[in-house]
């Protein structure tokens, strides 16, 4: 990589397509994901453009893993637990080369690779999610299962703000605590929305990082639209031993097209002229 922007956006890294700026890849990745759910007609745009920062930095900079071989052994896991912002982990999934750009704009298409929520039927994808609150748990597995055979590598879990709704996610953090996982991380996308409003007038999280260290957990905080605080907070657990770590990414629904930002395209996906207005700006 190459070192001299901080903010990381210069830095080329490795594609499908060979090497791009990470900048360029990231404004790709959110282009993507506009066409794709325009041409779907539906999804969830807001929670999709929130998490591409993050996601990004995971799969690019980040995460070891191989398109050519999205079943090997030695790579590190990810489950997109906020499942319904799976086209934001198609988008980085085909950007990376596990399978062809074109395919993106097969959303939700019956009998297509490509569902409203991840399957394990598309290449890089290692478990499915749709019901809230379960990719924790199945984190805490994955993680286990690798310490009891020795292997190396991390699970990643993203997780939704509003998520933290479910009690399921604080039984995986009591067990994953309780275990000593230090090869698993959570990353909370703190969005401070969801599909009913927002986050602290459904149900208040705050104070989330006490929440967490509470349950024995590693708790950094960042803006999780700054790649390059994502990248310093996800290369501050292998420091810590015996205990799993959670990243709280403060980040902005709807994040890089200004009019979408905050809930407005929660429950709706951009018209003709709304499409080519939020690409412009990203142009």
């Amino acid at each position: 990589m190459v070192k001299e922007d901080p903010s990381l956006l210069g830095n080329l890294v490795q594609t499908g397509s060979g090497l791009k700026p990470l900048g360029t890849v990231i404004k790709d990745l959110r282009k993507n994901v506009l066409r794709m759910l325009a041409e779907a007609g539906s999804g969830h745009l807001g929670a999709s453009l929130s998490a591409i920062d993050i996601l990004a930095v995971l799969y690019f900079l980040k995460m070891k893993h191989d398109p050519k071989n999205p079943d090997w052994e030695e790579r590190d896991r990810f489950i997109m637990s906020k499942g319904h912002a799976a086209p934001a982990l198609y988008a980085v999934l085909a950007e990376a080369g596990y399978f062809p750009v074109e395919e993106l704009f097969t959303l939700r298409r019956l009998g297509g690779r490509l569902q409203g929520h991840p399957e394990t039927v598309t290449p890089g994808v290692d478990a499915v999610s749709g019901s809230l609150g379960q990719g924790l748990s199945v984190g805490v597995g994955m993680a286990l299962a690798a310490r009891m055979d020795g292997a190396k590598h991390t699970v990643y879990v993203l997780l939704g703000d509003g998520e933290l709704n479910e009690g399921q996610v604080w039984e995986a953090a009591m067990t994953a605590s309780h275990l000593g996982l230090d090869n698993l991380i959570a990353i909370v996308d703190r969005n401070q929305y969801q599909l009913s409003g927002r986050t602290e007038d459904v149900k208040t999280l705050e104070p989330l990082s006490d929440k967490w260290k509470s349950v024995g957990w590693e708790v950094i905080e960042v803006d999780g639209n700054s790649p390059g605080e994502v990248l310093d907070a996800l290369e501050m657990p292998g420091l810590t031993s015996g205990r799993p770590s959670v990243v709280i990414a403060r980040t902005t629904k709807g994040k890089g097209i200004s009019f979408m930002e905050g809930n407005r395209f929660s429950r709706r996906v951009p018209d003709s002229s709304e499409l080519k207005r939020a690409l412009d700006e990203l142009s």
